[in-house]
């Protein structure tokens, strides 16, 4: 079989896209239906997901779990595990089943999922509702992309995804706003909420009307009367994986997508051990920080109105996209998909390399800045490409291999990127150490609980907490960890190049065939 024809139900060919404001005015009420509930999902998401490394790791006696870096990359493990590969598996069920009864199913794993971290705060009850909490994602995104990808017209795909992106990080930035406010209450304050607002999209499936719907019904139909074989799922899902150019796929990005997970997985500690985001407050306020309600909560602030929390650092990343995806968007229109991905994680790997050179609190701003433009660049692309990419009726599916890569980066990441951290970067084991090197016995020094040893080596120095956080940064290599996830960003960097050149020129060979008058392979542009 040539190459050619191993990709004749797959779609390929270029599309011209239209403008900015023609793509906006042709987007249906689907289209803004499930954005709605894109918001609502990442909102309760991200509230958990942005602070769940600061839960895990806080101490028992402040209403955490006690637990190391380390510990929390087993839980991050699982949970990346069951996230990412319960698409790849169960991504076509939803376009058998039905969107809509996908999207109802996995609302109620999340309720569960949010209430069961709630109600056993321990180590095995927070894996436990992370499982539920990545499995309820892993079935609600194949029947959200798949209504995007069915309810947009192929002219206006790369607008449209863009803005659905934007949808999505008015979420993320939403969830740690109202994630860093309720958890100084208390943790079961934001588990409760987060149960509360998945909730929401009930109400929004009950204006939901799934795309294609009499088609599929009229094809269960023909299945059950026997005029139409269908094949097992799973051979149909083995049969697309093992095609080259989904298999290319998923070697090239995995490497990305280790780095990118790290940003969120990781670097809210880091920003709470080590990055003194006070002198933002100071800044912008003066040296007594603000009292202003109105300030504490737009900003992210600490009730004491002193500092930013790590959260809300970090939903720039989200704020920015929001905002500026569409221009994005626009600007890269015309630009190959791949190329567009390419440029994205070589910004991204800038970020990773900047983010461990300095604990300067605007330093880190812009960290998340360039890789949040190196972001917007990447990621709306990849549902774009796989959907365009995927036969008609296996759009679903293949919306679920966009999970291949990101399985094995960020699985891998969800244990090795919180290990590097506790290997380097850890500010309680540091701190541990640092207190044998001033005389404490070491059965003493063990027998301080988890999340309270920096808080025991100030006590035990008499020294400011922010000269003894200075002291343990200038004596350890912290960057180190940030270098190495780097690295492997840019290994990642080097496959996607190679896979756009293969790419790019299959789509020139089969351009080259229908111009011979070959039969029309319908592709979309990569």
């Amino acid at each position: 079989m040539s190459e050619q024809n191993t990709y004749a139900e797959n779609d390929l060919k270029d599309v011209k896209q239209l403008g900015l404001w023609a793509s906006i005015l042709s987007l249906g009420y689907i289209f803004w239906l499930v954005g709605g509930m894109e918001i609502v999902e990442r909102v309760a998401y991200y509230g958990v997901k942005a602070s769940a490394s600061l839960y895990a790791t806080d101490a028992v006696s402040k209403g955490g779990l006690g637990l190391t870096m380390s510990d929390y990359g087993t839980i991050m493990f699982i949970f990346a595990l069951t996230q990412t590969f319960v698409p790849i598996v169960l991504g076509g069920t939803a376009d058998r089943v039905g969107y809509k009864e996908t999207i109802a199913i996995s609302t109620v794993i999340k309720i569960a999922a949010y209430l069961t971290m709630a109600m056993f705060p321990s180590f095995l009850g927070f894996t436990l509702g992370a499982m539920l909490l990545a499995f309820g994602t892993g079935i609600f995104k194949p029947g959200i992309q798949g209504t995007m990808v069915k309810s947009v017209k192929r002219e206006t795909s790369t607008m449209a995804w863009g803005i659905f992106y934007q949808l999505v990080n008015i979420g993320g930035w939403l969830g740690p706003l109202i994630a860093v406010q309720l958890r100084q209450l208390s943790w079961n304050s934001l588990f409760y909420t987060c149960a509360a607002i998945i909730s929401l999209n009930f109400i929004l499936l009950l204006m939901y009307k799934e795309p294609g719907r009499e088609e599929r019904l009229a094809k269960k139909a023909k299945v059950k009367s026997g005029e139409v074989e269908q094949k097992a799922l799973w051979r149909e899902t083995i049969k697309e994986v093992k095609k080259p150019i989904v298999m290319g796929y998923m070697f090239a990005f995995s490497g990305f997508w280790f780095m990118f997970n790290a940003m969120f997985d990781v670097l809210p500690k880091h920003i709470e051990d080590w990055v003194n985001t006070s002198t933002i407050v100071t800044d912008l306020f003066g040296a007594g920080g603000t009292q202003n309600p109105f300030w504490i909560g737009l900003l992210g602030l600490n009730h004491e109105g002193t500092k930013v929390m790590p959260e809300y650092m970090m939903s720039v990343n989200f704020i920015m996209i929001a905002t500026t995806c569409f221009i994005v968007a626009g600007m890269t229109a015309k630009f190959r998909i791949l190329s567009s991905m390419l440029a994205g994680c070589i910004l991204c790997v800038l970020a990773m390399t900047l983010a461990g050179f300095t604990p300067m609190a605007w330093a880190m701003l812009v960290a998340i800045a360039v890789f949040s433009l190196g972001e917007m660049l990447l990621s709306p692309k990849k549902g774009e490409f796989m959907g365009n990419i995927a036969p008609a009726d296996k759009k679903a599916m293949y919306l679920g291999f966009v999970m291949l890569p990101q399985g094995i980066g960020w699985t891998l990441e969800g244990k090795l990127g919180p290990w590097l951290y506790d290997v380097y970067a850890s500010k309680d084991l540091l701190a541990r150490d640092y207190l044998q090197q001033l005389g404490m016995a070491a059965d003493k020094v063990a027998a301080i609980k988890n999340g309270e040893a920096f808080d025991t080596l100030v006590a035990f120095t008499g020294k400011p907490a922010q000269v003894m956080t200075d002291t343990l940064y200038q004596a350890n290599n912290i960057g180190m960890a940030w270098y190495i996830i780097a690295t492997v960003g840019a290994i990642s960097g080097v496959g996607i190049f190679l896979y756009a050149k293969w790419v790019y020129r299959l789509q020139k060979n089969i351009s080259a065939n229908e111009a011979d008058g070959a039969k029309e392979t319908t592709v979309q542009s990569l």
